[in-house]
């Protein structure tokens, strides 16, 4: 950890309309439970951005703002140039209030009610939701998991690809929940099957900047102009309530037109400037920061691994290539049905007074796992690990 930044310092969030905290009974039935669900962090946002957000507020008047302008476009542009080495246009850029928000323009945009989206499962449950409330049809293609890493099965892409209905790949990079940060070769893989079948893709690299491995975007291996890579700097500066996301989307038509919606349709042409101003701030001034960050969830994700692995050896868990969520297979340890998911969330929540979210959550394909949040102090992982140990070797013997 940087001797600049304390991230081990515990900030109580509680009373602050947090919904990790606040409002876990919501999906957990109790209130007073040690959260590890949505993915948000228990850290302070950067300095930098917290410094600007000051002096914002100290002048006082908060007006109609705009976001089209050369320090916002140009602080994500140079973000991606000298952190990822890719030359995104500027002016290909747009905002959006989230990230979901802009993929759901995309999709409505570039399919038909009834069509299908291809999607790597698990996946993040947001999408499932997203395409059924739009009538949109979940094209699954399950990773496949080998010696603890997991794998596109190219024969189910292919396959789902080719059909008639499929009209996007909703890209998710870095993956959620598995932690994959794919391959050039993968990357180049997928965009040559989609050209090759005119699939469109949707490439969310949300979680982009919480890679210990390379990450390349998709604009680097793009065989045309079908695509939109969407992102924020939410996840990885912790500032999702501040509102704010981008699209860089190339294809001049799809933009005029998701503008277009934006405006007229849904009157979002004023962006919240304290979103906009977070953003200048983290990608001009929060490499540092970032950098320090990422070590320190590094090192959870390796508390998870030797605490776990240590206790119950028959989950062989392997920290990510990236983002802060361990996705924790317990199939190992006969958590392999709902019945038995039952029986430790039960324990965790009800005895143990902690609350993860389990893995069926992000479908079928995610039976057998929970997902853990570790973007918080090395203690608060500590007491989780705790908790969880306890409660799968008391299963475990039962």
């Amino acid at each position: 950890m940087c001797e600049s930044y304390d991230f081990d310092r515990e900030v109580d969030r509680r009373g602050t309309y947090c919904t990790q905290w606040d409002y876990v009974a919501d999906r957990f039935g109790h209130a007073d439970l040690l959260p590890f669900t949505i993915s948000d962090m228990d850290l302070e946002t950067a300095p930098c951005i917290r410094k600007t957000l000051s002096k914002r507020l100290e002048h006082g008047v908060f007006g109609y703002s705009r976001w089209n302008h050369s320090d916002f476009k140009g602080a994500v542009s140079g973000w991606f140039a000298r952190r990822h080495g890719a030359n995104l246009d500027p002016e290909t850029l747009v905002f959006g209030p989230s990230v979901i928000y802009v993929i759901a323009q995309l999709v409505a945009l570039w399919s038909a009610p009834g069509e299908g989206v291809l999607v790597h499962t698990p996946a993040y449950d947001a999408f499932g939701n997203m395409l059924a409330a739009n009538d949109r049809r979940l094209l699954s293609c399950p990773l496949e998991k080998r010696e603890g890493r997991y794998h596109i099965d190219w024969a189910c892409f292919e396959q789902q690809a080719a059909r008639p209905d499929c009209r996007i790949l909703l890209l998710c990079s870095p993956h959620n929940p598995t932690g994959r940060v794919w391959t050039r070769d993968e990357l180049s893989r997928m965009a040559d099957i989609c050209l090759r079948h005119g699939v469109k893709v949707i490439s969310d690299d949300i979680h982009m900047d919480i890679s210990f491995v390379p990450y390349l975007p998709w604009s680097e291996v793009a065989r045309d102009d079908g695509w939109a890579l969407v992102s924020s700097g939410s996840k990885s500066f912790n500032i999702p309530a501040l509102g704010g996301a981008y699209a860089f989307i190339p294809d001049a038509a799809s933009r005029d037109t998701y503008l277009r919606q934006l405006k007229a349709a849904h009157g979002l042409s004023s962006p919240p400037i304290l979103g906009i101003l977070a953003h200048i701030s983290a990608y001009r001034e929060g490499g540092a920061w970032l950098d320090a960050l990422k070590n320190h969830l590094h090192g959870n994700l390796a508390r998870v691994a030797e605490r776990l692995n240590g206790a119950l050896p028959a989950i062989d868990y392997r920290v990510p290539e990236g983002t802060y969520l361990a996705w924790i297979d317990l199939r190992g340890l006969g958590i392999d049905s709902t019945e038995r998911m039952d029986a430790l969330q039960t324990l965790l929540v009800e005895k143990y007074r902690v609350a993860i979210m389990r893995g069926d959550t992000y479908g079928p394909e995610g039976k057998g796992y929970i997902r853990l949040n570790v973007g918080c102090a090395r203690q608060k992982v500590d007491k989780g690990l705790d908790a969880l140990i306890t409660a799968l070797q008391e299963l475990h013997a039962g």
